[in-house]
């Protein structure tokens, strides 16, 4: 079956958002009997590998980091937000180029990203083979390890304040800017809002990671970054990778309309983050850091 993709687009995304919509004929039952034939949009999920161009001009290695399962689009982000999150990277600037390379059909999936040759990798310090699946992110003891080494975006005590009713307003408009799920009803959402609760960056993904990854990528090449003024809302659940990447990108308050785990709020209390959650029908729960939420 030939894919016939189409291209998504929102007035708070970054442009050229991809391609991430594929159509496949369904029957569509209703009330246990056939119905008709029809087409289903749904969302795209292919494998990025991410390699890595790194070392003085001299010794120049190439060596493949990550793959993950993703929906195409924003791949530049994504592989930015990773590369920062893992501590890879620290800026926008260690990166100095990403180009699509490979025979046909799968240059589209794998990124060569060349760093500066002031970065240095270590393949041994990271320990562990990065593959990511759409539903789980990359955790581990080492990823916590990592995490406390190398952050230096830890979220202000405190700062910012944001009302309650600033809060309840975020679903709405984190529904309204999703370009994909409106298409497919099956895509992760996540999104960066002001003190007023105003739609900064949004990106999707069939992963939530992945859909972080890219925000997180987006912010650092466009601004504002660190993400210390911000609230950052993901769709789904809390789970701790979702708030170890925030903690790295200095996010003070991450909200979703689904639980967190017992390890995310761990998490979150640790690196002093404000940590909402069941953020939907106009009420939440707040699980750490209150103290950054006015309430009337």
């Amino acid at each position: 079956m030939k894919k016939q993709r189409t291209q998504s687009s929102g007035p708070y995304r970054p442009p050229n958002p991809g391609k991430g919509v594929l159509a496949v004929p369904t029957l569509r039952v209703v009330a246990g009997q056939y119905s008709r034939q029809e087409e289903d949009l749904l969302a795209v999920e292919e494998p990025l590998e991410v390699k890595l161009a790194f070392g003085p001009a001299a010794r120049r290695e190439v060596q493949s980091l990550a793959i993950t399962m993703r929906t195409p689009g924003h791949d530049e982000a994504l592989a930015l937000g990773f590369l920062f999150t893992e501590g890879i990277i620290g800026k926008a600037a260690d990166v100095r180029s990403m180009q699509r390379i490979g025979q046909q059909e799968a240059a589209d999936n794998i990124l060569l990203v060349e760093l500066d040759e002031a970065v240095t990798v270590d393949f041994n310090r990271l320990s562990r083979h990065f593959y990511t699946s759409s539903s789980c992110g990359v955790c581990g003891k080492a990823s916590i390890d990592m995490l406390r080494s190398v952050s230096c975006y830890f979220p202000r005590k405190a700062f910012p304040k944001i009302a309650a009713q600033a809060l309840t307003g975020l679903p709405e408009r984190l529904v309204e800017g999703q370009a994909l799920f409106g298409c497919t009803g099956g895509i992760h959402a996540a999104a960066a809002f002001d003190e007023q609760g105003q739609l900064l960056h949004l990106c999707e993904d069939v992963g939530r990671h992945n859909a972080l990854d890219k925000l997180i990528g987006t912010a650092l090449r466009h601004g504002p970054f660190p993400l210390r003024e911000q609230a950052v809302m993901a769709s789904g659940r809390l789970s701790f990778e979702l708030v170890q990447k925030c903690v790295m990108a200095g996010v003070p308050i991450l909200a979703a309309v689904g639980a967190p785990s017992s390890l995310a709020v761990e998490l979150a209390e640790q690196y002093g983050m404000t940590l909402i959650g069941f953020l939907r029908d106009g009420r939440f729960n707040i699980y750490c850091g209150a103290e950054r939420v006015q309430l009337p």
